[in-house]
């Protein structure tokens, strides 16, 4: 298999190609989770891998709570269903809580501080009440947590503790702000797994979704420590195929389909897209020669390529996006491109305006 192959492959297997799935939900689940800091990125990355969903489809599922953001796995937001939100925080949120160690000790927050201010929560949202984080702010300071309404850092870890351990979550957004709700809430049938069940199901849901794909890939997608990373992939090996490939193996589904027929075309992928920031190696879609603030940004892909950067302007009865090749573009790529920029525009519900800087 070559690097070309295995990109063209990811494509299939991510649902950039060929993708039969209708609903936000469908694809957030298939990949397990959805990286998501970047709101109006994200959404677009969910929707491409649908067939044809708009923005204001997405809004609706988020509203709604069939996908819900929180911190989990990395310390970043990721998409979720609330279906696999509980067995997941259980499995990845002592790996990110010791990773932000550092800053609960900075920033003076001890089991204390976390009891106080989770029961301040849990007072604040009951009754399916959404507050936005100001909000949240002036019930932690009245309750008596210190700083909670002038320390955005402060407050910005509070909160993350609050959805690691299972008490927050995303409501629905009011305006263009996020607010928050109780995950006893917004996810009332969430289920828990034993652990290694958890562990095997969450290396089936990578390796399925995104291979193929090393051990060290899954492991930074993952953030969970090798040891643990490893024991999930051999409990799911034999439901896996397997390939080396310039010395490292690649695991993968043994029945993607549509491989050989579907057409790789073009995308214009949001930045920190599944496709591009989900592995530690990214040989398979670049030659090397670009950083990763490149890799993680606003990229044209091209036949599974990355071919360019892009970025979008939004006005009042259009979307200006800009295309910056980082070679020229044959026609068929320009095509392909145009191509991509049109269902942009129809995900939006919006006129583009296309330029090839």
């Amino acid at each position: 298999m070559t690097n070309l192959e295995i990109a063209r492959q990811r494509l299939v297997n991510q649902q950039l190609a060929g993708t039969t799935f209708e609903q936000a939900a469908n694809v957030v689940a298939w990949m397990g989770a959805v990286q998501a800091q970047e709101y109006a990125g994200a959404k677009w990355a969910v929707a491409q891998r649908t067939r044809g969903l708009g923005e204001a489809d997405l809004e609706r599922s988020f509203a709604v709570g069939s996908i819900l953001r929180t911190h989990v796995m990395r310390p970043t937001w990721h998409f979720v269903t609330p279906a696999d939100i509980r067995w997941m925080l259980t499995l990845t949120a002592p790996r990110v809580h010791a990773l932000n160690a550092y800053y609960y000790r900075k920033l003076e927050l001890d089991e204390a501080v976390f009891a106080r201010s989770s029961a301040a929560l849990e007072k604040a949202l009951a009754g399916g009440k959404q507050l936005l984080r100001s909000e949240l702010a002036a019930a932690l300071q009245q309750a008596g947590i210190a700083g909670a309404a002038d320390d955005r850092l402060r407050l910005a870890y509070i909160l993350m503790w609050a959805e690691l351990e299972g008490i927050v979550c995303s409501g629905a957004r009011r305006g263009k702000q996020h607010t928050y709700a109780l995950l006893d809430e917004r996810a009332p049938q969430a289920s828990t797994i034993e652990q290694d069940a958890a562990l095997a199901e969450l290396a089936r849901r990578y390796f399925t979704s995104h291979g193929p794909a090393t051990l060290k890939d899954y492991i930074w997608w993952s953030g969970l420590p090798a040891a643990a990373a490893r024991a999930g992939l051999d409990a799911v090996k034999s439901q896996l195929a397997e390939e080396a490939i310039d010395g490292r193996t690649h695991w993968f589904s043994p029945e993607t389909p549509g491989v050989q027929g579907a057409s790789p075309g073009a995308h214009l992928l949001p930045a920190f897209d599944e496709y591009t920031v989900a592995y530690k190696d990214h040989s398979a879609i670049t030659d090397g020669q670009y950083s990763k603030e490149v890799i993680y940004g606003n990229v044209v892909v091209i036949a599974g390529q990355i071919a360019g950067a892009w970025k979008r302007t939004l006005g009042k009865d259009s979307v200006q996006i800009a295309i910056r090749p980082f070679t020229p573009l044959a026609e068929a790529g320009e095509r392909a491109v145009s191509a991509a920029a049109g269902r942009y525009g129809e995900f939006l519900n919006t006129q583009v305006v296309l330029e090839f800087e």
